[in-house]
C-alpha cells in the first residue's frame, strides 16, 4: 500500500466551537454542517477541547426541556482531545478508531488547528487505495 497521509484526506474547512459559546449555538453550527462535533479553539486557534453531537445531546435535552440555555460548551466539552498530525499515516490513524475511540480527529501542526479527518475520510482513502490496486494489469 503507498504512503497514504492524513494532509492527503483531511478537511481544511471544519466547524469549529469557542468554549464560551452556548449550546443552541453549538447546536446551529452542527446542524448547518455535515460535522459530528469539532474542535473547541481559543483565540490562537490552538485546540482546547472537543465537543461532539453527542456530548451535545446530553445537556440539549436538559435545555429543551427547562427552555433555559445557560450551558456553554466549555460545560460538556472533552478537555483531553485525541489528535494527528497531518503527517500521520491512514493506516496508523485507522488502528487508531478501532471501536470505542472518535470518529472525528483534529489535524494539529505545531499547536495550530489545520483541519479534520473522519472514518469516513480514511475509508476513501482505502478505498481509493484498494481501486488502485485492482487496476493495474496482471
Amino acid at each position: 500500500m503507498e504512503s497514504l497521509k492524513v494532509k492527503d484526506y483531511m478537511t481544511q474547512r471544519t466547524v469549529t466551537f469557542t468554549q464560551d459559546m452556548s449550546l443552541s449555538a453549538a447546536l446551529d453550527k452542527v446542524m448547518q454542517s455535515n460535522h459530528l462535533g469539532g474542535p473547541v479553539i481559543d483565540e490562537r486557534e490552538q485546540v482546547i477541547g472537543f465537543i461532539s453531537e453527542q456530548d451535545l445531546l446530553d445537556k440539549l435535552v436538559k435545555v429543551s426541556y427547562h427552555c433555559q440555555d445557560t450551558h456553554t460548551v466549555g460545560d460538556c466539552m472533552h478537555q483531553e482531545v485525541l489528535s494527528v498530525t497531518p503527517e500521520t499515516s491512514i493506516i496508523e490513524l485507522a488502528d487508531m478508531m478501532k471501536v470505542g475511540k472518535p470518529k472525528v480527529y483534529p489535524v494539529i501542526d505545531s499547536g495550530r488547528l489545520l483541519g479534520t479527518i473522519t472514518r469516513r475520510d480514511v475509508l476513501r482513502a482505502i478505498g481509493k487505495n484498494i481501486e488502485a490496486c485492482f487496476k493495474h494489469p496482471v
